[in-house]
């Protein structure tokens, strides 16, 4: 696929709607924007610092790994932490025994920016993924330039060539890649995409309610060489343990954390909870 600059099909056949949509809409403003900087943002990644293995940090031998999140507010919860400090918030991350961390970088919906990802990468030695509404493949330089090691591609905003060509050109950077589904279809998207990192959002984007079962469901779908990350709605070890039991590798979790008064405290007491191998799982 060429690089094109056709933002409109940035958008998968489906997306939901609502918020989303006034999301992936205010993301194309930005990434106009961004075109207008594109030599100075491509200068950038000849000072980019060496990238971390985040994909596989994901993969923890007899655990579930935990991706814990830093992130001021949601167009959903509303603020959530809007005072952290993103390195402080890090370090106390890493002492709990996270095996990464992600970095919420969108600023209209939810607070965040390049710096808060930049701050946190300086003060950990964990790998850090953005995660935005990525659309253009000059985002990921962008990204790879602030020093991220990973980067989220969804699903349900994408069409199957953009997908493709952005998960791509991520791998050529040296990101990794995670790719977020929430049902069948999209999975099927992203696997026909070459994603080795599938993460399952337990939320739907229409009704914002979360279950476990969205993960359960699709775990048979996927080979077992594919790293399994679940997102939204973990609070408990139970729920931790019942997803480690169906052999995902890995948990991404933000808002528990965030409103306990110490985060590194709530991430702690869900690290290192056990995880059940799948079946022929060491065929990578």
């Amino acid at each position: 696929m060429n690089d094109t600059r056709t933002l409109s099909e940035a958008q998968g056949s489906s997306p939901s709607r609502g918020i989303l949509d006034r999301i992936v809409e205010t993301k194309e403003g930005e990434v106009r924007a961004l075109l207008a900087r594109e030599e100075a943002v491509r200068a950038r990644l000849d000072e980019a610092p060496p990238v971390r293995d985040f994909g596989n940090a994901l993969r923890r031998e007899g655990e579930v790994a935990v991706m814990a999140e830093v992130k001021r507010r949601s167009p959903g919860a509303g603020p959530i932490r809007p005072d952290l400090v993103p390195a402080e918030l890090g370090r106390a991350y890493q002492g709990a025994g996270v095996a990464a961390i992600s970095v919420l970088t969108d600023r209209e919906y939810f607070g965040g920016s390049l710096q808060d990802l930049q701050e946190v990468r300086a003060g950990v030695s964990l790998p850090v993924f953005r995660k935005d509404f990525i659309l253009d493949p000059l985002q990921l330089a962008e990204a790879r330039a602030a020093g991220a090691d990973g980067v989220l591609l969804i699903a349900r905003i994408l069409d199957d060539d953009r997908l493709r060509f952005l998960h791509r050109r991520g791998v050529e950077l040296g990101l990794t890649p995670l790719v977020e589904v929430h049902d069948e279809e999209e999975l099927d998207r992203a696997l026909a995409a070459g994603a080795e990192v599938v993460g399952i959002n337990n939320r739907n984007l229409q009704t914002f309610r979360t279950s476990l079962d969205v993960t359960l469901s699709l775990m048979p779908r996927i080979p077992e060489a594919v790293t399994v990350v679940a997102e939204s709605g973990i609070r408990t070890r139970e729920e931790v343990d019942l997803l480690g039991s169906a052999g995902v590798h890995a948990i991404l979790v933000g808002e528990s954390f965030l409103r306990d008064p110490d985060p590194g405290r709530a991430a702690g007491k869900l690290a290192g909870r056990p995880r059940v191998a799948r079946r022929d799982e060491g065929r990578r």
